[in-house]
Order: structure tokens, then C-alpha cells, then sequence
């Protein structure tokens, strides 16, 4: 299976750990991944809060490029990446005069044949877990998660069209998969803050302490997530007294298919999981 492959500024940079884990996990399962030929950054988080026209014609670009591989499938791992090429996608779609400006501005035909897809959506929906649990050597057993998909994989829900927006399952299933125990809670596509970790650090603490409560609530012992920004304010902004360990899910993926790499990219986390799988006898 190939697919389109448009990484973003984060998997080789603050999220590292979820590109060499998402690289992974799809050579594993036979997915090919053709990196998108001189990829340029998509805008997000902020070019759609500072110029309309420029927010599409970044992510049209990578759409542009992307197309020219003829694949049918584009995987974008970056919650927020996926948010602004499905938006771009549906705002070309709808308006033929800003499309035609767009393409202007890019200097190339934008055609929109690419099915843009999130990781969890490749994984679960193009592979499937049947063909995971295949792979996997060393379930999960008596790890208990919660998932937590934010806010940009979902809405707005008519332009992401991913999963349920209110209750999100696909990667509760694919921890699943994996012999973890996923649990139902109430705060999966609750905001995070998002990119306000900076300029707003005492709304985002806030917001992330919330999230970190109702997840112990619920008796997790991690938060799994599939976004950078994400991952971030979970893993660097909880107080100290609510801190639980926070992983990509490509990561636990990994590790439960006895791949290479997860003991060193969780030393990239801020806050260390491994004492926790130890315990579980899973490292």
C-alpha cells in the first residue's frame, strides 16, 4: 500500500518522536510512505488567524506537489496539519474563483483527487486492526489508557468528517488491538489550549490539569494522543500532582509490535514513561 506521506514541521522537530514512530509502525504494516517532494510548512497554526488567502495557498502547495505522486491516500499525522489541508480542500472545493486565485498565487493546477487522512484514520481504516493485532508481539496487557483526540481531528465535524466528533472510538480500537484496556471517559475532544502554551500559559495549565483529573477519574494510567500540540501541553503543562505519562499512539504501536526505537524515544518525553511499563512488565 502507498501512500502520499506530508510529515510537517513538527514530526522532525518537537514531535520527532511521533515521526520516527509513525515511519515505523507503517513499514511494519506495509504501508509505503512517499514523503511529499519539498514539503514547505502548511500555516498552522497561525497563518489562518493573520491572512485568508495565504493560509490556503501554503497547505494548496503540499496538496499540489502531493498530487503529482498519483497516489490516492495522503497521510498527515499532525492533528493541526490535517486541519488545514482538509480546510483548505473543502474552501477550494466550494468557491472556483478562490481556487483559481490560489492557484495564482502557488503557480500550479490544484486538481483535488488526494483522500487527505489522518494517521489514526491510515492505520485503522487502510490497514485495519485485524492486521495489527497480526503484527503485535508483546500486547499491552494491564496498561489502562484513555485516548484523547483534542480538538483539530474533529471539527468543525463537516470539514474533518473523521470519526464521531462528540465520541471519537478509532484509536480506542487500535489500543485495543494492542491488549491495552481503554477506557470510556467524557474529555476526548476537550481543548487542550492548543498553541496558546506560550502567550496564555496559566489558561492552558489550567485547561490541562482539567483533563489530567478526568483521566485519572477514570483510572488511566496514560493519555494516548495523535497530536503534537497536543502532546506538548499534556506532557510539559499538567501541575505536578496530576502528571501522567503521555504517548503518541504510534509509539505503543511500536512497542507492542516489538519494533526498535520506542526505549529512546520515550527519553524525549518530559515526563518519563517508562517507569510505568516497567511495572507492567512491558520493557
Amino acid at each position: 500500500m502507498k501512500v502520499s506521506y506530508y510529515p510537517g514541521c513538527a514530526l522532525h522537530g518537537t514531535g520527532k518522536e511521533f515521526g520516527l514512530s509513525v515511519e515505523a509502525v507503517s513499514k511494519a504494516l506495509g504501508v509505503e510512505l512517499m514523503e511529499v517532494d519539498d514539503w514547505s510548512c502548511c500555516g498552522a497554526s497561525s497563518a489562518h488567524a493573520t491572512n485568508f488567502k495565504l493560509s490556503l495557498a501554503l497547505p494548496a502547495r503540499d496538496l499540489m506537489r502531493a498530487e503529482k505522486d498519483g497516489a490516492a491516500d495522503m497521510m498527515v499525522p499532525c492533528a493541526a496539519c490535517f486541519n488545514r489541508m482538509k480546510a483548505t480542500q473543502h474552501q477550494l472545493a466550494k468557491d472556483e474563483r478562490l481556487k483559481r486565485e490560489v492557484e495564482e498565487i502557488v503557480g500550479d493546477d490544484y486538481r483535488g483527487t488526494l483522500a487527505v487522512r489522518n494517521a489514526i484514520d491510515v492505520f485503522h481504516n487502510l490497514v485495519g486492526p485485524e492486521r495489527i493485532r497480526e503484527k503485535i508481539v508483546k500486547p499491552l496487557k494491564g496498561l489502562k489508557v484513555v485516548a484523547y483526540y483534542g480538538c483539530l481531528l474533529v471539527r468543525p465535524p463537516e470539514i474533518c468528517a473523521f470519526d464521531d466528533h462528540e465520541n471519537p472510538v478509532l484509536m480506542d480500537n487500535i489500543m485495543t488491538a494492542l491488549g491495552a484496556d481503554s477506557l470510556a471517559w467524557s474529555y476526548k475532544t476537550e481543548c487542550c489550549g492548543g498553541s496558546l502554551t506560550i502567550t496564555q500559559t496559566k489558561y492552558v495549565v489550567k485547561l490541562v490539569d482539567r483533563l489530567m483529573t478526568m483521566a485519572r477519574a477514570s483510572g488511566a494510567g496514560c493519555v494516548v494522543t495523535a497530536c503534537p500540540v497536543c502532546m506538548a501541553n499534556l506532557d510539559m503543562r499538567a501541575s505536578e500532582s496530576l502528571q501522567l505519562p503521555v504517548f503518541y499512539f504510534t509509539e505503543l504501536m511500536a512497542l507492542a509490535m516489538g519494533l526498535t526505537g520506542p526505549e529512546k524515544w520515550f527519553k524525549m518525553h518530559r515526563v518519563d514513561p517508562r517507569p510505568l511499563l516497567i511495572g507492567l512488565g512491558l520493557i
